[in-house]
């Protein structure tokens, strides 16, 4: 089973909406187009636009396979006492005094520039079901982060 938020699903559907109605239908042709030029054996384009087809099919699969295990967690019923999936955390390093805002996604929303991480990443990991003044130890590869929890929302 796999968890997320309503945005990341209807991200993940308009993925494969997009892959399904424009993507793929674009090799279809390229296909085609490259099979009108003759000879299959020597034909680069015919070769590279099925290798596309193939990637574009498996991704199709991937995504048609995961959005059938998703299920939509409604984020107005969960409460904000202990950090959970699609809780955003605010947080101290106490190693260096620096701030940090991570929201806790699923691995498929996860995001590094917009500050989401999977659930099964070490920070997350530690994270779960912590509550706000708790401080929590991280072994990460770049050594042991001590984390202070400020807020979760």
């Amino acid at each position: 089973m796999e968890y997320m938020s309503q945005e990341g699903y209807d991200k993940l559907v308009a993925e494969l909406r997009q892959l399904e109605t424009v993507d793929l239908p674009r090799v279809k042709e390229a296909i085609a187009d490259a099979r009108a030029m003759g000879d299959l054996s020597e034909n680069f384009e015919y070769h590279a636009a099925k290798r596309e087809q193939a990637r574009i099919l498996g991704r199709i699969r991937f995504k048609q396979k995961v959005l059938s295990y998703t299920r939509v967690i409604d984020k107005s019923r969960m409460d904000s006492d202990s950090v959970h999936l699609l809780s955003k955390v605010e947080m101290t390093n106490l190693n260096n005094n620096s701030r940090m805002v991570y929201t806790i996604t699923s691995q498929h929303e996860a995001n590094v520039r917009e500050a989401k991480i999977p659930v099964n990443s070490p920070i997350a990991q530690a994270l779960l079901n912590k509550r706000v003044g708790e401080v929590v130890d991280v072994q990460v590869p770049a050594g042991l982060l001590r984390l202070r929890i400020e807020s979760i929302q």
